[in-house]
């Protein structure tokens, strides 16, 4: 796709001008995938320079998950939480048909997408195949956040699905775990796993990566906002606030890789073998979602927040949920490790593949009031 123009020497705003110019990516988003990539050789570098740095970091943990990386997952969301229209969220009483056809993307085709997958491409490895199933059946509820945003889909319909999502995780994980890796294999014969994950352990990862940052994001809003003003707030603020999203996702990315790089490096043509059903799935369930979207008849914000719901999963819980019940140096948790090492670059390019999909599926969509989602430097698209 073509480039976002910048100007030079300093970050665009990403408005449109008068004469209809199209909107442009900051510099720190243009080049994100250049930042990510950076990131990912920063963390196994440290990992392998400082060998005892994993040890070091993983002393205090939150929820099963070290705390540094918890600190990074916590703050990556709060910016883009902080800018989410609570007001306004009374207008999606009349949105079941996009909440439903959410539901279907991510409770049903998702897990069994990735259920089949995991089959396909890995049945002499059960333990990779077991890993993948965790991650199937954990549905985002962070980086979509992010990726929503760089894609300019609507924010606080990716909120709303997000948070749906969160109520059907702790519902329904332990369940689908279950079936998806105890039952329906016993079916065709197939080898069976164990899974003793309860309710509790899911709903309180939830609370936490999700509850904090979302409770903190609406305080910030709901109380500062009046007392600044909005145009204060929606300006100046979210510029200034806005891009420490980004850098959170990047910081956590350093700590992660750091923390586990030295895993992926022991065993490349597994992790090879793990990442192309990661990456097949993630190409079916976004182009799936996508189209059916358009042709639905849901506009482009809609569509993108949607769709990037409908593709992301939630590695941070399926990390856990491995360590905890296969262990640290499971395959379980080698195939969770690994799921990130895919996503990031692969929703970094369905962003700009969804950028490029609304120029031609989409006419005239960057003129659209819909509550306008942001750039990472917190100002408006139009």
């Amino acid at each position: 796709m073509r480039a976002p123009a910048t100007t030079s020497g300093t970050m665009t705003d990403g408005i449109s001008d008068v004469n209809g110019a199209p909107p442009r990516l900051s510099t720190l988003d243009r080049f994100l995938p250049v930042w990510i990539v950076a990131a990912m050789v920063l963390g196994i570098g440290l990992g392998e320079l400082i060998p005892r740095l994993g040890e070091w970091l993983d002393r205090v943990k939150v929820a099963d998950v070290s705390l540094p990386i918890a600190i990074g997952l916590l703050w990556m969301m709060y910016p883009v939480l902080a800018r989410v229209s609570y007001e306004s969220l009374g207008r999606f009483r009349t949105e079941g048909r996009l909440f439903a056809t959410s539901m279907v993307f991510n409770w049903v085709i998702g897990p069994l997408l990735m259920f089949g997958l995991a089959w396909l491409f890995l049945p002499d490895h059960p333990e990779y195949r077991n890993g993948l199933i965790l991650i199937g059946i954990a549905r985002c509820i962070a980086m979509v956040l992010i990726w929503n945003m760089l894609a300019r889909g609507d924010g606080d319909t990716a909120a709303i699905l997000v948070a749906i999502n969160s109520v059907f995780q702790i519902l329904m994980y332990s369940l689908y775990g279950w079936l998806l890796l105890t039952v329906v294999p016993g079916w065709f014969g197939a080898d069976q796993a164990a899974l003793d994950v309860s309710v509790w352990t899911i709903a309180r990862n939830v609370l936490i990566f999700l509850g904090i940052p979302l409770l903190a994001g609406y305080l910030t809003r709901r109380l500062l906002r009046p007392r600044i003003g909005a145009e204060r707030y929606d300006g100046p603020f979210m510029a200034r606030l806005g891009p420490t999203a980004l850098l959170g996702l990047l910081y956590t990315i350093v700590i992660m890789f750091a923390l586990q790089g030295d895993r992926i490096l022991d065993v490349p043509l597994d992790v090879v073998r793990i990442a192309i059903p990661l990456l097949v799935y993630f190409v079916i369930m976004f182009g799936l979602s996508f189209v059916l979207s358009w042709r639905l008849g849901f506009d482009y914000p809609r569509t993108a927040a949607l769709s990037f719901t409908a593709a992301g999963n939630n590695f941070e819980l399926a990390i856990a949920v491995a360590v905890g019940v296969f262990g640290i140096t499971s395959g379980e948790a080698l195939a969770g490790v690994v799921g990130p090492l895919i996503e990031v670059p692969a929703l970094i390019a369905l962003v700009y593949l969804s950028l490029w999909l609304r120029d031609r599926l989409f006419p005239g969509s960057a003129g659209q009031p819909v509550v306008t989602p942001t750039t990472s430097a917190g100002r408006r698209l139009t």
